[in-house]
């Protein structure tokens, strides 16, 4: 019931977060649900069936299993008697290990080897597809090695696709099995040599499980301001920035490059003004003369034809042409256009790009191989605060945003998580003291999760998240198999210690089946390869690792933390015989209406009821 609490209410949660606990969610909870009707129902239909057991068992496996509850009974014993030191001792080592929790390497997802790489080069804006196709050629003849040794199962190339100088190449690898170097090895040995292509600045990328990525991989953040020079100017001290102090990215790119070539026509109002010549006219003279002017439809039968003005051919062929043209004036002469208009040739962005309704300009890095992205992130904002002026803004997008916002979610999840299993807990033992009890212990499993991601080297990334949200269920269904058996012996009589002492021993064969069961049921997910093995690895460490060395803090932190807590409620027993005590009583007062009525009438007075 505990973990269908938990992942029921989480799997409705928004965001990126929200997608993977949706489905993981969903079928942990329909997977317990089934296995508890199995264990309620067919369990013991099955255990009836089968015959008594003739005497004890005293083979050697029995044995060492006593061996071993009798020596949990005696070193539980001295803890209960020094409860203090204790609970002091698993206090620092659980600060300890969550103190590690901030050395962990942040990450969206762990590095996979999806079995494909991509390329993606940018040219000069204003380039044809004829220049893209050469620099694809070039792309190509350093895939093409890859390919002939068999690592490569085929090339496919897109030229000028949204843009004619872009160029995209996806590139397929060969089955797992049949090469010898991952994806993210072959990756770093082109990386170097596509970055060095004169003219088209290559990068090799691969997509991720949650296909966020952008389109030229790496990480990308947006400057924001209101003026595009200003922030250009400061997007290129940024990348100067970067590419000269920062070892864990390389090749900064601007998205802004003006570069694409515009001529523009600059018209003297005030010398327009004084000619008596119109805007209009001079509007209209240009389009007509440069793109053509819709003078006028006209209408044949069910027809529309558009009747356009064009300059003749040859009449323009330069761009000086155009200061040749005459405009009429109000006076009625004719006026060359030189007089009024100047022509500027300039280059300019060939987009402008906007984030959070403020200009903005993108600048993306290739991360190196192997390094965090949170980390990356960190890096590049402290530079932004020593680098940028005051009035740029830094914006994360593609990858990097959304682990910033996996990380609120993901703190929500746990609060939400933590909640969830505390009011289920309430419900189920009908005493807030218990349910204390087995939400103490919680926080020292996931400090324990936190220790096995750091020893085994095992990034947080939102599969690991998954795991600890899962692990907060598993470490409060272990502690309910102590706390409840020592609610029932304390209904019974027994003293809080008396019962958690008992129901400790009593339970440790139960508790300890759980625990090896989970244990040994995350070694495939430890041990898997292929396709998705990253994932898999990720939530193995933290149930194997953590659930494993939870289990010194679920078989002697939950009677240290019971044996405080529970002093301070009654047994749920005593509600009831309180109860009955005042059944009892109430059964021996006389009825006052029944004494009322036999007077009054002169008779015996009835017998009393309660």
């Amino acid at each position: 019931a505990v973990l269908v609490a938990v992942f029921v209410p989480i799997a409705f949660l928004p965001g990126t977060a929200g997608r993977l606990f949706r489905e993981f969610g969903f079928v942990l909870a329909v997977a317990v649900a089934i296995s508890s009707f199995v264990a309620l129902s067919l369990v013991p239909a099955a255990m009836a069936r089968l015959p008594d057991a003739e005497g004890e068992t005293n083979g050697r496996l029995a044995g060492l299993g006593a061996a071993l509850q009798n020596l949990y009974a005696r070193s539980l014993g001295g803890v209960l008697a020094h409860p203090w030191l204790a609970l002091l001792v698993c206090v620092a080592a659980a600060g300890g290990a969550g103190a590690l929790y901030g050395r962990l390497d942040q990450e969206l997802l762990p590095s996979e080897d999806r079995g494909q790489l991509n390329v993606f080069a940018r040219g000069p804006d204003g380039v044809g597809l004829s220049y893209t196709e050469r620099q694809a050629d070039r792309i190509e003849d350093v895939l093409l090695p890859l390919l002939e040794r068999g690592e490569i199962a085929s090339l496919y190339t897109v030229v000028g696709r949204f843009d004619p100088n872009v160029v995209f190449l996806s590139a397929p690898l060969v089955p797992w099995e049949e090469r010898a170097r991952s994806q993210q090895e072959i990756a770093a040995e082109i990386a170097p040599i596509l970055a060095s292509l004169p003219g088209a600045g290559a990068r090799v990328f691969s997509s991720n499980s949650l296909n966020i990525r952008g389109a030229s991989g790496g990480l990308r953040v947006a400057l924001t301001g209101n003026d595009y020079d200003e922030i250009y100017a400061a997007a290129q001290d940024y990348a100067a920035a970067i590419e000269r102090e920062l070892t864990t990215v390389r090749t900064p790119r601007i998205s802004y490059q003006p570069t694409q070539p515009q001529l523009s026509v600059r018209v003297d109002r005030r010398r327009a003004s004084d000619l008596d010549i119109p805007l209009q006219d001079l509007a209209q003279t240009l389009r007509a003369m440069i793109d053509g002017l819709d003078v006028v439809d006209l209408s044949v039968g069910d027809e529309s034809i558009p009747i356009i003005l064009e300059a003749g051919a040859g009449a323009i062929d330069d761009p000086s042409d155009l200061v040749n043209l005459y405009v009429r004036a109000g006076t009625g002469s004719l006026v060359p256009l030189s007089s009024v208009v100047d022509l500027v040739e300039e280059g300019v962005a060939g987009q402008l790009d906007r984030q959070a309704q403020r200009r903005a300009i993108e600048v993306d890095v290739d991360v190196v191989q192997g390094v965090p992205l949170q980390t990356v992130v960190d890096e590049m904002r402290a530079l932004a605060r020593q680098v940028l002026p005051p009035d740029i803004d830094v914006l994360t997008k593609g990858e990097a945003a959304t682990l910033e916002e996996s990380n609120r979610d993901t703190l929500l999840t746990y609060g939400f998580a933590l909640l969830v299993v505390f009011l289920v807990l309430v419900a189920q033992f009908e005493s807030l003291a218990s349910a204390v009890v087995v939400m103490t212990i919680v926080p020292f499993g996931l400090a324990a999760a936190v220790l096995a991601l750091f020893l085994t080297g095992t990034s947080l990334n939102i599969y690991s998240q998954v795991g600890l949200v899962m692990l907060i269920g598993l470490i409060a269904k272990n502690g309910i198999l102590l706390v409840e058996f020592a609610d029932q012996l304390r209904d019974e009589g027994a003293s809080v210690r008396e019962a958690i002492a008992t129901s400790a021993r009593v339970r440790l064969r139960p508790v300890a089946m759980t625990l090896v069961s989970t244990v040994f049921g995350a070694l495939p997910l430890i041990l898997s390869t292929g396709p998705g093995a990253e994932a898999r690895n990720a939530i193995g460490w933290v149930v194997f690792g953590g659930l494993g060395l939870a289990a010194l803090f679920t078989l002697y932190l939950t009677p240290v933390v019971y044996l405080g807590v529970a002093r301070f409620s009654k047994p749920r027993a005593a509600a009831a015989k309180t109860l009955d005590a005042e059944l009892a009583h109430a059964a021996t007062v006389p009825d006052l209406d029944a004494h009322a009525e036999t007077a009054a009438g002169g008779g015996d007075p009835a017998p009393s009821r309660a």
